[in-house]
């Protein structure tokens, strides 16, 4: 995860938008600050000629300094920056939820790749256990103890567990290289699960007041209604008098003859007033266009609030049943290591088959599996709720600092049959 908030280049250019949308304010305080600009021109006049046939002619140059000082804009200027505040806000919320987004995808192809080397382990140990096996029954074949069926029986079932073994061999290197994209890296140090994160909320009633105030769609949907009522103060500005300080400085010079003659310099200064009298009703059209996109926002965050709560609700409701799975698949998983057990002892003595042993040992496998999928169905869940209560990211709960933090894990699990 700290990889991914350094290097992931989706991260980076949702940053890099941002930090366009961050100049958005000064580009609106510059329309009422102080601008200058120099203006020049030259050219050359032909004058005719002499008394004695020589073309005569002037070359002339003019160049001069304006400035302008908006002292009142009707609230144009005031209006703009808010609404470019506004939009600001807005995008660092969107910021907020990419930066989200891709954390709970990493959290996501982790536990992908956990599960996958949980059941490497799984059918690995199976394997050597079921080697095992075969050679005791081959041993009391030789001794007329056991029939060829069960020697035959617990080949297949060793081929079989090698067969479904070579699928998450073979797909455990590309999920690494899935997961490295994620992160913007290409080497990672996995680590193994610690503890609860202290962020996820503890009732349903946390999570839905933690989504209503700290998710980051809903806060940017917020922002946008308050730079749409922003731009209904700019529509109607558009019709306000304005006044600005204007003043100005030029002076030219003149060559013909071969003397330089230098005009009078101008300087004036002085207040422009500009009052809109008749616009074809352009102004009345942009306020009540500006203020049916406020309405729309406004419809749209209270859609975007109902959203975030059901989020959480489901959220909430997958880590709790999550949860639920792995307690029962954690008693399964006891009762299926206490059965394989038993079974085998069992069978030393001739009181059970080899189809018994087959059958206690496949569910014991099964157990194993199922705790390692709800235990990654977990660690899924709770990124799925901290994105959905808006802690997921720097600033919330997950990446302080640029180190991880409250990450949580799924350990390994128990050796099979206690080997």
């Amino acid at each position: 995860m700290a990889a991914a908030w350094e290097g992931n280049p989706e991260l980076a250019a949702a940053r890099a938008r941002q930090d366009a949308l961050v100049e958005t304010p000064n580009q609106a305080r510059a329309a009422g600050r102080l601008t200058a600009g120099a203006t020049g021109n030259a050219g050359y006049d032909r004058l005719g000629s002499d008394g004695t046939g020589v073309r005569t002619g002037s070359t002339s140059a003019l160049g001069g300094v304006n400035a302008t000082l908006p002292i009142w804009t009707g609230g144009r200027v005031s209006s703009a920056v808010r609404a470019a505040k506004g939009d600001v806000a807005a995008g660092g919320q969107g910021l907020r939820d990419v930066e989200a987004d891709v954390l709970e995808r990493v959290v996501g192809a982790y536990a992908d790749l956990l599960y996958t080397q949980q059941a490497v382990e799984v059918a690995r140990v199976g394997i050597a256990r079921l080697d095992s096996q075969v050679a005791e029954a081959r041993s009391r074949y030789g001794l007329g103890q056991a029939t060829r069926t069960d020697v035959a029986q617990l080949e297949a079932q060793r081929a079989s567990v090698v067969a479904n073994w070579s699928m998450p061999r073979g797909r455990r290197p590309p999920r690494r290289q899935r997961t490295g994209r994620s992160w913007g890296a290409t080497r990672a140090c996995w680590t193994r699960r610690s503890r609860r994160p202290a962020a996820l909320p503890r009732t349903l009633a946390d999570a839905r007041a933690a989504a209503e105030a700290g998710n980051p769609l809903l806060l940017a949907q917020q922002r946008r209604v308050e730079a749409a009522t922003a731009r209904i103060d700019q529509a109607r500005a558009d019709g306000a008098p304005a006044v600005d300080l204007a003043g100005g400085y030029g002076r030219g010079v003149q060559w013909a003859g071969g003397q330089a003659n230098g005009f009078d310099s101008a300087a004036n200064a002085g207040l422009a007033l500009r009052i809109p009298l008749l616009t074809g009703g352009l102004v009345a059209s942009r306020v009540r266009q500006a203020e049916a996109v406020r309405r729309a926002e406004r419809f749209d965050a209270d859609a975007v609030a109902r959203g975030v709560v059901r989020a959480a609700d489901t959220a909430w409701a997958s880590l709790t049943a999550a949860q639920g799975r792995l307690t029962a698949s954690a008693q399964g998983l006891k009762a299926a290591d206490l059965a394989l057990k038993g079974v085998r002892a069992e069978y030393g003595f001739g009181l059970r088959s080899t189809i018994d042993i087959l059958v206690a040992d496949q569910s014991y496998r099964a157990a194993q599996l199922a705790v390692a999928r709800a235990q990654v169905d977990v660690l899924i869940a709770e990124a799925a709720l901290l994105r959905a209560t808006g802690r997921m990211g720097r600033g919330g709960f997950w990446l302080m600092g640029g180190s991880v933090r409250h990450l949580s894990l799924p350990r390994p699990l128990p050796p099979a049959g206690g080997e």
